[in-house]
């Protein structure tokens, strides 16, 4: 029988493995010269142009670029409800308002029309998602900020190494957010990382990261336990000599699927934007569910459903709002597997199973 395909794979090397045992040896686990070194490569690697500042995960980030940017109780933020819960969760924890809006049908991103109908008096930001690795459409939601005098947060816990129009993503907004999570493009192990635009803006985000201290025992705001271990930095610090590469097969696994596929919705790419593919997601119109039951248990290839209960729709969150496009994305979206450690054979495993159920109706 043949071996099963994951969905994602977290690549994990003697390299990474050599840097946590070289940190425990050092006796220094805790946040260090690892995390500050991993900081500074970071935001060289991706050419953010600004400070960052690491955390203990992509969720603190939002939460923490959210506080140190301003958000606090009354406002309103507008995010998409096609995302993880933590876009909506992070706002919440400010004690404002997540505001939904719909996404654009063919990149799964917030819809700048959906967004601009949404803002209230109480609409102090946008946040969008660079949903799957496919930045958002920056151009206009940045001129909907302008116009209408509100701030731009970016979610990029998914999209390490996009960019839109030559900018990565990470460089837009008062602050960004990349997850370091095992299945991410990259990985500290768990972690976040926040590129901010402001020195007031970083300098909040290092305090609540750290009890809101600075120095010690001079607590300048109530903050958190939200650090990154010197451990976790390391791993980071090793991950990021081989994201491109592993990007670079990303797009090559989803360049071969779009080629290959029949049958299914494949994912486009919007001018002037590069997609680093965290997850080849297609639509399918019938069946979603259906289709992968069968590629697990004919042809023993994962897939996976993100998002099927969009955020408007979770107990903490439930609107009862109209998203049509976000509904049907729910429905219809299944992400197959294009993770770096995918063989020529793997490849053609999944374009033919795919395409035998879908041609079949499965």
């Amino acid at each position: 029988m043949d071996m099963f395909i994951p969905p994602a794979k977290p690549l994990i090397g003697d390299e990474e493995v050599a840097a946590v045992e070289h940190v425990l040896r050092s006796g220094m686990m805790a946040q260090g010269p690892e995390v500050a070194a991993f900081e500074k490569e970071f935001a060289e690697h991706f050419r953010l142009g600004r400070a960052c500042v690491a955390v203990n995960s992509g969720t603190s980030g939002l939460h923490l670029g959210l506080l140190s940017a301003g958000v606090k109780a009354g406002d309103e933020v507008i995010v998409p409800s096609f995302t993880f819960a933590a876009t909506a969760n992070s706002v919440a924890l400010t004690g404002a308002t997540p505001v939904f809006a719909d996404i654009e049908p063919n990149y799964f991103c917030l819809d700048p029309a959906a967004v601009e109908a949404a803002i209230t008096e109480r609409t102090v930001g946008i946040m969008p998602v660079h949903l799957y690795g496919h930045p958002a459409n920056m151009t206009a939601l940045a001129a909907l900020a302008d116009k209408h005098g509100l701030k731009l947060f970016e979610d990029a816990a998914q999209a390490h190494g996009a960019s839109l129009n030559g900018t990565p993503v990470g460089a837009f907004g008062t602050f960004g957010m990349f997850s370091l999570y095992p299945t991410k493009n990259m990985t500290s192990g768990e972690g976040g990382m926040v590129s901010v635009a402001d020195p007031e803006v970083e300098r909040l985000v290092r305090l609540y990261r750290n009890q809101g201290m600075q120095r010690q025992y001079e607590n300048e705001v109530v903050g958190f336990n939200n650090r990154m271990t010197d451990i976790h930095a390391a791993i980071g610090r090793v991950q990021l000599t081989k994201v491109d590469a592993w990007t670079a097969k990303r797009q090559a696994n989803a360049a071969f699927l779009s080629a290959n596929l029949t049958g299914v919705v494949t994912p486009p790419v919007a001018p002037g934007a590069v997609h680093v593919y965290h997850q080849y997601t297609v639509r399918i119109a019938e069946d979603r569910d259906g289709v992968a039951k069968a590629l697990r248990e004919e042809y023993q290839v994962g897939s996976g459903m993100f998002y099927p209960v969009p955020n408007h729709r979770l107990a903490p969150f439930a609107t009862g709002q109209d998203l049509p496009e976000t509904e049907l994305a729910a429905q219809q979206c299944l992400s197959l597997p294009v993770h770096p450690s995918l063989s020529d054979a793997d490849l053609d495993r999944i374009v033919t199973a795919v395409n035998a159920l879908t041609s079949a109706g499965a």
